[in-house]
């Protein structure tokens, strides 16, 4: 897009997305004062907000004095919103407004009657928020699946299972983007009618991990991708626990399928209950050390969660019963499922005396009485059928 960085442009290719709502951007100018607001060095989410409330919009808030704007914040914040912007601002604004002439990228701003009404409830809403797909996503109802990057391959099935049936009740499922969980639960949320939302740690043009590109751009058509981040930002480790404040308020409640003792996927949790969210753990092995996470969880008050029902049932989404049909179908084939298993137990004993804890071959053929050629051709067809798998070690364990 070759529009100039002071020519007019439309508000909807500015991204507005509320029917008959206001944009706080209508042109080039708009945006170029909310980038150089937002990009000032030291600035944070805070400052801005501050800064609004007092003076307005961006382009009013530059006009004002050092003197009246460091009566809101800081003398040394208020020089740096006033200074010289920086060289690389107007390619920025050159930037945005090409990645705003792209079907579907839409930006929104804390001015915008859009933005997201959850986000409030932080005390540092991002100022601007940059959505690959559908801007309304945001504002329906949500819950956040979340967990280990470096997830097993049960946790990812779990994950994926919530996240369908979660988005079958009608829930959008919102995660990171990362590896593992987060990409598990967004692969199950793009195939209910809820679908699934990307919070992202990078700029909206760019995608991390790589892994993930094949999916982020199916969340973008069939869903969004959010960020806060200006266009060309990296993947930097500190914009991941801010990314997580997101997660958290965007979601009616946070799902931890698996984490480790000291994970980010904690930080996520915390940050929901501070905000009057509904946390909720899946548990696992007590030897396992992916369960750990979610075990403290637990004993901290997070409820302990075993199938889609118990995270339904807590949230309150009005008088309509929360399972929608697709998810109460999925609900009641479960139900011969389970009939099924038992009744395989009974006629496999090695896949009865297999846990879903790890297992050596030789505690497992002492607990079965079979011998340990027949059990390990056995656990090969068991694991040809998704039924146990291997782990390091040569240990073994059942699959859900």
């Amino acid at each position: 897009m070759a529009t100039s960085a002071a020519a007019p442009v439309c508000a909807a290719s500015l991204g507005h997305a509320g029917a008959g709502g206001q944009a706080a951007i209508r042109n080039a100018d708009d945006l170029k004062a909310w980038l150089q607001l937002t990009c000032a060095p030291g600035i944070g989410p805070v400052a801005v907000r501050l800064l609004l409330a007092a003076f307005g919009l961006p382009q009013q808030v530059l006009a004002q004095s050092v003197t009246a704007l460091s009566a809101v914040v800081p003398a040394k914040l208020a020089r740096a919103v006033l200074a010289r912007p920086d060289a690389g601002l107007p390619a920025l604004v050159e930037r945005t407004l090409a990645w705003l002439g792209t079907p579907g990228n839409h930006l929104l701003t804390l001015a915008d009657d859009a933005y997201p009404a959850r986000l409030f409830d932080l005390h540092d809403p991002p100022p601007l928020l940059y959505i690959k797909g559908d801007p309304a996503m945001l504002a329906r109802p949500a819950v956040a699946v979340v967990g280990a990057r470096n997830a097993t391959a049960q946790g990812k099935r779990n994950a994926q299972a919530f996240g369908r049936e979660l988005s079958g009740a009608g829930l959008t499922v919102i995660s990171g983007l990362a590896l593992g969980i987060d990409a598990a639960a967004h692969a199950g949320g793009l195939l209910g009618c809820g679908s699934t939302i990307a919070v992202t740690g990078t700029g909206a043009d760019r995608v991390y991990p790589a892994d993930n590109l094949a999916l982020a751009h199916e969340i973008s058509e069939r869903g969004a991708v959010v960020t806060e981040f200006p266009l060309g930002m990296q993947g930097m480790p500190a914009n991941f626990p801010r990314r997580n404040r997101i997660i958290a308020a965007l979601a009616h409640g946070v799902l931890v399928v698996e984490a480790a003792a000291r994970s980010g996927s904690l930080i996520t949790a915390r940050l929901a209950a501070e905000l009057g969210r509904e946390v909720f753990a899946v548990p696992g092995s007590i030897h396992a050390p992916l369960s750990q996470g979610c075990h403290l969880l637990i004993r901290q008050g997070a409820k302990l969660v075993e199938r889609t029902e118990d995270v339904l049932e807590e949230i309150n989404l009005g008088p309509a019963s929360p399972l929608r049909p697709q998810a109460a179908a999925q609900a009641l084939a479960s139900q011969p499922a389970a009939e099924q298993s038992e009744l395989a137990d009974r006629a496999d004993p090695l896949l009865a005396a297999l846990g879903y804890d790890p297992v050596t071959l030789d505690a497992l053929c002492e607990r079965s009485g079979q011998p340990p050629d027949a059990a390990a051709a056995r656990l090969l067809e068991l694991e040809l059928a998704g039924l146990a798998e291997r782990l390091p070690g040569n240990l073994f364990r059942r699959l859900a």
